[in-house]
């Protein structure tokens, strides 16, 4: 089977690229939901394994250490042998290692056999195997964007990937709130790594790396991409480049790393992650332990935030790509929705002064609004990662983007167990809001295609 859609009428490029957006898209929500399934799970799970705060907070965080340490391998792959074969093995591997946590349950079930220090070990040891499986899948994401977008497109398609990670809370938080409630947590696991595992085989046979490979795509469209500024859509093909051109320098990345523009941007994405991974990992169990509700509930509650938190998102990159159609800068128009949205994400913080149900969510809710809009740091990557290095360059900027997935579940941990409470967590999160602003106004300076010298 191979994707395809029907080219619009004569005269207009195709649509083939939509297509490939959205199994990024599906993949993407699958992704993140497997990330968020511990959150999820944590309120039942905790109780059962005899978890405290601080030890969930490192169960949280594994994912993110081997994530992290897995980037730089991962783009290097991606940059050999290309996002289709290399995404596919990352999937079905999450989706393993996914299915694997629920066996925790089982020594969690029998003290004198395994012993409650093993189960949670072992849940740990799962956590690191799922990131590091996932470790190119961000990467993947962005170069296939800036190899089936031309730029002025750039912006609202990777909105549209990262606000992903919002429509998995919509779609799958009730889901496997459910999960957990009627059946067990253990399930959940199970439930969410066989959807993986399926669509580790749909990829495979779906996806082609580039414009140049799909047979589908018309010659109109190709050439709209390809003038439109896409970065790789020109005639590499997977493990297929030239001698002198194949693989990536990683003596590069020094030049990556020496540039104002580029630690600017890193650093406001690890800001904007800590965002990500309070709502991944603590936000479930905020609603419950801090806000008193049944784990039910919270995973319905927690639906509403993600819907306002998609549409941010996709609306983000929207109004990026319509200030460019205006005449603005590539500068201004990507800052724009950057600012506004995290400084709408400070909003968090007034959560610690209001008692009312109702409006905890609400304020949640433009929080989540506000991190969705200025989500944009794939579209300034796919604008700035040098053509040598496209997926080395985006694996950085992961690398940098997750150190948070490490800090913000462990820090928070400490937090909630010296002073019983999420307030000082809350302040936290939405401070690190507010350095992602200050670092876009006065680190960044000019967006633009990083040009390397030659190594």
């Amino acid at each position: 089977m191979q994707l395809s859609l029907s080219s619009s009428a004569a005269g207009t490029a195709g649509r083939v690229r939509y297509g490939v957006l959205a199994m990024i898209f599906i993949v993407t929500v699958l992704n993140y939901a497997d990330r968020a399934t511990v959150g999820v799970a944590g309120p039942v799970l905790s109780k059962e394994l005899g978890i405290d705060a601080v030890q969930m907070g490192f169960i949280f965080s594994a994912f993110s250490w081997s994530y992290v340490l897995g980037q730089l391998p991962g783009g290097w792959l991606l940059d050999k042998f290309g996002a289709k074969q290399v995404y596919a093995w990352s999937i079905l591997l999450w989706s393993l290692f996914t299915m694997l946590q629920g066996s925790v349950h089982y020594m969690g079930m029998d003290s004198m056999l395994f012993g409650l220090p093993l189960a949670v070990s072992a849940l740990f040891l799962m956590r690191l195997m799922v990131g590091l499986a996932e470790s190119p899948s961000f990467p993947a994401n962005g170069r296939m964007v800036a190899a089936w977008f031309p730029v002025k497109e750039r912006g609202t398609a990777s909105a549209i990937f990262n606000s992903a990670q919002y429509f998995a809370t919509v779609l799958f938080a009730p889901i496997m709130a459910w999960i957990v409630h009627a059946v067990g947590w253990s399930e959940v696991f199970y439930f969410m790594g066989g959807l993986g595992i399926v669509m580790s085989v749909i990829w495979m046979r779906t996806m082609h790396n580039s414009p140049a490979e799909h047979p589908s795509v018309s010659a109109a469209e190709r050439e709209h991409i390809e003038v439109g500024g896409a970065l790789l859509s020109g005639n590499a093909k997977s493990g297929k480049a030239d001698k002198k051109d194949a693989g990536p320098k990683l003596a590069y990345l020094k030049q990556l790393l020496g540039n104002r523009m580029m630690l600017g941007v890193y650093i406001a994405q690890y800001c904007v992650n800590v965002l990500t991974y309070f709502f991944l990992t603590w936000f479930p169990i905020y609603l419950v332990k801090e806000r008193g509700m049944s784990l039910l509930n919270a995973g319905f509650v927690a639906a509403l935030p993600a819907i306002c938190g998609f549409a941010g998102g996709v609306l983000g990159g929207v109004i990026s790509d319509w200030l460019l159609r205006r005449g603005h800068s590539l500068t201004f128009a990507r800052k724009v929705p950057i600012v506004i949205g995290m400084l709408l994400s400070t909003s968090m913080i007034a959560c610690n002064y209001v008692g009312i149900e109702a409006v905890v969510v609400g304020i949640m809710a433009l929080a989540f609004f506000g991190k969705g809009l200025g989500a944009l740091g794939w579209a300034v990557m796919s604008d700035t990662s040098p053509k040598e290095i496209a997926g080395l360059s985006g694996a950085l900027f992961n690398t940098f983007g997750n150190v948070a997935g490490i800090v913000t579940p462990i820090v928070i941990g400490y937090i909630v167990q010296t002073t019983h409470s999420f307030n000082g967590a809350l302040v936290f999160v939405g401070a690190h809001a507010l350095v992602a602003v200050l670092s876009y106004l006065l680190i960044v300076g000019e967006i633009k295609r990083v040009e390397l010298k030659p190594v």
